[in-house]
């Protein structure tokens, strides 16, 4: 990493407000952006935040459930504990059936949203990171298929790339609205866009035929 590239983070709007306002990450004000528009969450809504760390996007959503809600953030790196009781931090992978139950466990019902800022790791190789990319939404979407309720929310980040439009539509007949959007906190040189999900049909999602 560049002595240059971390000068000009240290000098970016939104990494200086994210350390004035103490939140963990810059990209909490994704979130904050995405729940602004799309009212995403509400008072009392159980959260599950896939690949939550370090906890960004789980910090603004306890601050959106409010004290009956609950935030469960899921990854496979460890998660700073926050100091609201009703946060949860599981540790794992959570393509699997193992993590998905014990996600389950700790709540009384279904989830009422789906977070997921994750993003795969990325090779450089165009067609592989493309692969890999809507590799990690079809498992956050099978997820979704199990974990999520009828009605429930869900927003993740893709990439735009040859498959974007394939994953875009399916995704389209699982939800009732899904919309597409570019937070001003996201940044200029990155291709990411979220998918926003309203009112889950409640189906069972099927891969992808990538």
């Amino acid at each position: 990493m560049s002595k240059t590239w971390q000068v000009e983070k240290k000098k970016e709007h939104y990494y200086k407000s994210a350390k004035k306002e103490n939140y963990r990450s810059r990209a909490s004000y994704k979130l904050i952006q995405l729940n602004k528009k799309f009212k995403l969450i509400k008072d009392g809504d159980h959260i599950v935040d896939l690949g939550a760390a370090p906890g960004g996007w789980s910090q603004v959503a306890l601050k959106l459930v409010g004290e009956k809600g609950i935030v469960i953030g899921v990854d496979l790196q460890r998660i700073k504990p926050f100091n609201e009781t009703n946060f949860i931090r599981i540790q794992g992978d959570f393509t699997t059936a193992k993590i998905q139950s014990e996600i389950l466990s700790k709540t009384n019902n279904k989830i009422d949203v789906i977070i997921s800022d994750a993003a795969p790791s990325l090779t450089g190789i165009k067609d592989i990171d493309q692969l890999n990319t809507m590799d990690l939404a079809n498992n956050v979407m099978k997820i979704a298929s199990n974990l999520l309720k009828n009605k429930g929310n869900l927003v993740m980040k893709s990439f735009q790339g040859p498959q974007y439009p394939l994953l875009l539509n399916k995704i389209k007949s699982e939800f009732k609205v899904v919309k597409t959007y570019k937070p001003d906190s996201s940044r200029n040189s990155s291709a990411e866009m979220f998918i926003v999900g309203l009112n889950y049909k409640n189906k069972k999602w099927t891969d992808l035929d990538l």
